[in-house]
């Protein structure tokens, strides 16, 4: 993980809620007084971002010391103490909200993969995140889907050539999805430098004749867009293991499953970054010590 880029997005979550100072507390709590904050778990759930603390209150007062309690994608349960923080009361209090906001979002995601994970168990089938992220905290957000147990599809626009409906619909006309897929094989060593690892090519599906089409080309992996179960079925006899696919669109908790069970090797979820309940942590202060 990029710590500078991670230390970036706190700062602006910082600035946005303190602004030009925590004025409740400036009037309401001594300069003095010590407390510890505890971060507890209201809920089961999947830990993760447990370094958040520690890098919200090091921008705001260095001698904050937390102590983190469990590991990440530990499965913890109601009421565990997952990190203490001990220092001045006012910058414990000034950091409470952001701290919370980014673990509760972390832990939500990871949690909520979990079940994905959990639920094609003994399958073949990998859990995959997408592009569909909180803009500006997709490096967390893809975090927690790996502390949940499952994998990151392509970061970005930039790490992997994805051939989709509206790339076929505005592309060179009259080109099939085989054909585009060879132009981007060709066209890809302008692109890559000579220390830069290969671009994977995945090319989207609607339907099994463009399956087919795409078989011939032999991109990396073929998506298959919202295709039933039964049209699953036979994307995966027509490529016999030769090509990886990955099942995509609309996938849910209760879907997941029968989608595993049709053979497929990937299943992308935007759920688990779009849709990922909050994850219920609660901030508990203990008093050191009065003025």
């Amino acid at each position: 993980m990029n710590h500078n880029k991670i230390d970036n997005i706190i700062a602006a979550a910082l600035a946005e809620d303190i602004g030009s100072g925590d004025i409740t507390s400036q009037l309401l709590i001594p300069e003095t007084a010590q407390v510890e904050m505890q971060f507890v778990a209201r809920k089961d759930m999947v830990a993760c971002g447990m370094f958040i603390p520690a890098a919200v209150y090091a921008q705001l007062d260095p001698s904050v010391q937390v102590k983190v309690l469990v590991e990440e994608g530990q499965r913890v349960k109601k009421d565990s103490v997952l990190a203490k923080a001990n220092g001045p009361a006012r910058a414990l209090l000034a950091g409470e909200r952001v701290t919370l906001n980014f673990m509760q979002r972390m832990c939500g995601v990871a949690t909520l993969t979990a079940q994905y994970v959990e639920a094609v168990r003994g399958t073949k089938a990998v859990i995959l995140d997408t592009r569909k992220t909180m803009p500006g905290l997709r490096a967390l957000d893809k975090y927690a889907v790996k502390a949940g147990g499952g994998q990151n599809h392509r970061m970005g626009l930039y790490d992997m050539v994805l051939v989709k409906d509206n790339h076929i619909g505005i592309g060179d006309l009259g080109l099939g999805i085989g054909e585009l897929i060879e132009q981007a094989r060709k066209k890809m060593t302008s692109l890559i430098t000579d220390h830069q690892s290969p671009i994977p090519i995945v090319v989207e599906c609607d339907t099994l004749s463009q399956v087919e089409d795409a078989l011939k080309a032999k991109p990396d992996r073929i998506l298959l867009d919202n295709m039933d179960i039964t049209t699953l079925r036979k994307a995966v006899v027509m490529a016999d293991g030769k090509i990886p696919l990955e099942a995509s669109g609309g996938v849910s908790l209760d879907t997941v499953r029968a989608i595993a069970e049709t053979g497929v090797d990937y299943i992308s979820v935007g759920k688990l970054t779009h849709s990922a309940p909050a994850a219920d942590i609660g901030a508990d202060i203990v008093i050191q010590s009065k003025p």
